[in-house]
């Protein structure tokens, strides 16, 4: 499949007179996609009825008319003012009751059923209007930032019941599901249930956790009546851009309601937002070297295959604790990256650096006056090289990682101990399989064909259900579980018989212990087991240990599970050992040097800001290369 670039646009933040010439210095510098549209609605109805069309009209065919195809957004992550006086009760309330407010954006609650109504019903104006002038459609924008998609107001308390009836079926089912018994927390009716906030210690962790698979299906409703409303007036493909570790909602779900999937990849914002501060000094002006590729790989499988990444950093932004600009050919390296990853489009955020407002620190690839940033050089660099390169072919992974959304949840919930997440688990996975040089397809947690794949992580999953079940008994590879795979019920309870059920593996668990960062249990083989450790009485063969003789690995065959969470030592070293004994080339890679590999070439990256040198080639700092596939 060919690879195309794009851009994100606002005509409505530029005097008319400039988009046909920005619309010639888009296509001249070689990109093919432009977004549009997804912050407009004060100006597409700027009174209730009052419909403006005249100026997006004019920005689509000059968008268009430059050859160039538009993505277009729909709007309702910003409404307007006067929406506000037509539901006064639509915005979000926080965990404390307390009403998010107009002045910014995604202040809407997604249980609101007259917002949700109004939102589809211009998706599908925009769509009767624009449906067969555009290329591909956009629902709303970045679902779940600024912390969202959790409301805690009356809309969603309602709508919240109703999903419990719909759920439980009856009071008696969902108080012995939830073991209501305990602290006499026992219901009569569905209406007396509350949202969990505002106990006095913990709220019980099955209501919690039914509250966050409520509040997922909530964004899912909202997203589907946009598409439906899309649907009913356009064939072009939908999608929606997602954020980097925003967990708050299954993806795969609603993902699985449009054709595309697509992410909003910042990698120095989120280096310094969202990766734990120990990665953070080395690459401060490049981003880590696994976060983007970790989500270009999970969008890669929420897409099923089809994944842009529709905003990507091209210098410094605006809203990180720091914001460093980036380490020259960084922009280009991130791009290569994407496509290496199976990308089929690449689109830079923004075209032109807005000076007023929120973001007018965030980069473009032009300054405010439309000089050039420095970012537009390594864009044009890529367009004029993917222009010349061949395509990237896509290749199944030797090696698989299972993520699931409903599980980091649950370790939300009732994490055990500060800090266990399953997202920072998988992460720490994928780094060290990363850093021995393989590369890496993730997987849904419904997944039900394993074939192919030569080994298979199976971090932290609440529970092992079909059809995943199923395919790791299946599977011929080697599979590996744990920690905590498979330990509670769907409804976060211990199982009657203890856990865990894995397949192929004789083994349960009889004990969690916890313990702080600074007091980690050493492996016998090197490396710690920090946080997390499981006691198993096992039939299966101890093939590590904790110092005081604790099993940390066990096997039977081809069936593994790691009973603690080892530190990036510990990991990088059990994980590779277990890869040789697969027979897959396992590489000791330099600091900072990655690999993908596609169905006929290699790319390695340095992400490191100094030379790096891989077999006979040296890669200077933020450089890349393209070889053969050895």
């Amino acid at each position: 499949m060919k690879r195309s670039l794009g851009v994100c646009y606002y005509p409505e933040h530029w005097p008319e007179a400039r988009w046909s010439e920005d619309a010639a210095r888009m296509r001249d510098l070689g990109l093919t996609w432009v977004r549009i549209g997804e912050f407009a609605w004060g100006l597409l109805e700027p009174a209730p009825g009052d419909y403006r069309w005249d100026w997006l009209d004019r920005a689509v065919d000059v968008l268009t008319g430059a050859g160039l195809s538009v993505v277009m957004g729909t709007p309702s992550a910003t409404p307007p003012r006067w929406m506000l006086d037509r539901h006064p009760d639509m915005l979000a309330r926080d965990d404390r009751g307390r009403p998010r407010k107009f002045g910014s954006r995604r202040h809407y609650c997604f249980s609101h059923a007259g917002y949700r109504e109004d939102a589809a019903h211009m998706a599908g104006l925009m769509a009767r209007r624009y449906g067969d002038r555009v290329a591909a459609w956009q629902t709303d924008n970045e679902y779940g930032c600024h912390d969202t998609v959790l409301s805690w107001s009356d809309a969603a308390r309602d709508a919240f019941r109703d999903w419990l009836r719909a759920r439980y079926g009856g009071i008696d089912a969902l108080n012995a599901a939830w073991g209501n018994i305990f602290w006499s927390m026992g219901y009569r009716d569905f209406d007396e249930i509350e949202l969990p906030n505002m106990t006095v210690t913990e709220p019980n962790p099955a209501h919690a956790l039914a509250f966050r698979r409520f509040s997922s299906d909530q964004v899912l409703r909202w997203n589907r009546a946009q598409v439906a409303a899309i649907r009913g007036h356009s064939n072009a493909p939908i999608s929606h851009n997602y954020m980097g570790r925003v967990l708050e909602f299954d993806h795969f779900a609603l993902a699985r309601d449009m054709e595309i999937a697509t992410w909003d990849s910042y990698p120095l914002g989120f280096l310094l937002d969202r990766v734990p501060q120990a990665e953070r000094d080395a690459y401060l002006c490049q981003g880590d070297p696994d976060f983007q590729a970790f989500h270009h790989d999970l969008y890669r499988a929420v897409g099923q295959g089809r994944w842009w990444v529709m905003e990507q950093q091209p210098g410094p932004v605006n809203w990180a604790p720091w914001n460093p600009a980036p380490l020259p050919g960084m922009v280009r390296l991130w791009s290569w990256e994407a496509f290496a990853h199976g990308a089929e489009a690449v689109c830079w955020f923004r075209w032109r650096q807005f000076g007023q407002a929120q973001e007018q620190q965030h980069a473009g690839l032009l300054r405010p006056d439309g000089s050039d940033a420095p970012g537009l050089a390594e864009a044009a660099q890529v367009a004029a090289e993917i222009a010349q390169a061949p395509d990237v072919v896509a290749a199944k992974a030797p090696v698989a990682l299972i993520f699931d959304y409903a599980s980091q949840w649950a370790w939300e919930v009732q994490p055990q101990g500060a800090g266990f997440d399953h997202f920072g688990l998988a992460f720490t996975i994928y780094r060290a399989l990363r850093e021995l040089g393989l590369s890496i397809d993730i997987l849904p947690p419904d997944t039900s064909d394993l074939s192919g794949y030569a080994m298979v992580l199976v971090p932290a999953l609440l529970t092992l259900e079909e059809p995943l079940r199923g395919a790791i008994t299946r599977a011929e590879g080697l599979v590996v579980t744990g920690p905590r795979t498979d330990l509670k019920t769907p409804e976060l309870s211990v199982p009657e018989g203890l856990g865990p059920d894995l397949p192929g593996l004789p083994t349960r668990c009889t004990m969690v212990e916890t313990f702080p960062p600074d007091r980690p249990r050493p492996l016998r083989g090197g490396g710690v087991l920090t946080l997390w450790l499981e006691h198993h009485e096992t039939e299966a063969e101890i093939v590590e240990r904790v110092e005081d003789g604790t099993p940390a690995l066990i096997r039977q065959g081809n069936r593994a599970h790691l009973c603690g969470w080892a530190d990036r030592i510990g990991m990088r070293r059990i994980l590779g050992a277990l890869a040789r004994g697969q027979g897959l080339d396992v590489l000791d890679l330099p600091e900072g040097l990655r690999i993908r590999d596609t169905g006929t070439e290699r790319f390695v990256f340095n992400y490191a800001s100094e030379a790096r040198r891989f077999g006979e080639h040296d890669l200077p700092a933020a450089g890349m290369l393209r070889l053969p596939q050895p």
